[in-house]
């Protein structure tokens, strides 16, 4: 974020408001033990709990948490999917899933979370990510937060931060079942597509300019999964030019929604009446929370995928 010059004046009144801050977050700890719940806890769920985040940060846990404020979409579906969403009391307001989101505080969004509003939910636990929250993360914590960064970058990242999150809040047992299920279904796919020939395919995540991923990004791993090898070769979301996608000329194309949800104008773009997935109707929409949010809800993404590249499989 750029930096400004404050005045005095600024000054004197951020520091207020940091020392207020800091008060209520001391208040949280006090009351760490309040707060609505319903999710079983394991009853063999101790604490202090230590452990290291996604960040390489050593955070220690030292009751059970009872407000959550979670940063990112995935956060909050990962505690939702723990039985924890009766304990989360602040999240984005990019966070849109399950539908019980739209009644919980709002702490700003996701590049620019709200210290203040954070501080008014009054957390014993903070969920948030790395990257553009890395700073956030630090302030947190100098304030005496308990955070905990979540960023994973793979498919086996997330069963790694779905189990770290259940250690965090005493929901181990159901933790390492959702991973368990999660594992299963990506089994079952594999083995529906086992044999197949693999399908090319190229996935738009932005269509002007046209921009797509690359090797190291979870729609990759998924494409792999589901019987499929992705056209581009670069790593990570990179632009791609018409030219280059005609050349690589994929058997099917994938299309995030957020990026375009009529395949009918897909096919009516300029030079795309050469590709072979739009000559043999093999476009296809993907539901774009399902196959970018690393929470449980990738595996619906990679059925979506397994489906758009094997139809007859499944």
């Amino acid at each position: 974020m750029p930096r400004t010059k404050r005045t005095r004046a600024t000054r004197t009144t951020l520091i207020l408001l940091l020392a207020a801050v800091l008060a209520t977050f001391s208040f949280a700890g006090c009351t760490a033990s309040g707060g609505p719940s319903t999710v079983k806890s394991d009853s063999s769920a101790a604490y202090p709990v230590t452990l290291t985040d996604d960040a390489g940060r050593v955070v220690t846990i030292n009751a059970e948490p009872k407000r959550i404020v979670s940063l990112a979409p995935a956060n909050t579906e990962i505690l939702f999917a723990l039985g924890l969403g009766d304990r989360v009391v602040g999240v984005t307001t990019y966070d849109d899933y399950p539908a019980e989101v739209s009644g919980i505080a709002k702490v700003g969004d996701f590049q620019t979370p709200n210290l203040e509003a954070i501080a008014a939910a009054k957390p014993d636990l903070i969920l948030a990510t790395t990257g553009v929250q890395a700073d956030m993360v630090k302030r947190l914590e100098a304030l005496g937060a308990v955070v905990i960064a979540i960023d994973p970058q793979d498919l086996a990242g997330v069963y790694t931060d779905i189990e770290r999150v259940g250690k965090a809040t005493g929901t181990a047992s159901k933790a390492t079942s959702i991973v368990e299920g999660m594992k299963a279904d990506v089994v079952s796919v594999q083995k529906a597509v086992a044999g197949k020939p693999k399908v090319t395919a190229f996935v738009e995540i932005g269509q002007n300019p046209l921009y797509t991923v690359g090797k190291g990004t979870f729609i990759d791993e998924l494409i792999t999964l589901a019987g499929g090898t992705n056209v581009v070769t670069e790593k990570s979301y990179v632009a791609y030019s018409s030219e280059q996608l005609i050349a690589a000329n994929p058997q099917v194309y994938l299309a995030t929604k957020g990026s375009s949800s009529d395949p009918a104008s897909i096919e009516k773009r300029a030079g795309f009446d050469k590709l072979s997935a739009v000559k043999n109707g093999r476009v296809v929409i993907l539901d774009d929370n399902t196959v970018s949010r690393p929470g449980p809800r990738l595996i619906e993404g990679l059925k979506q995928i397994a489906m758009g590249l094997h139809p007859e499989a499944f």
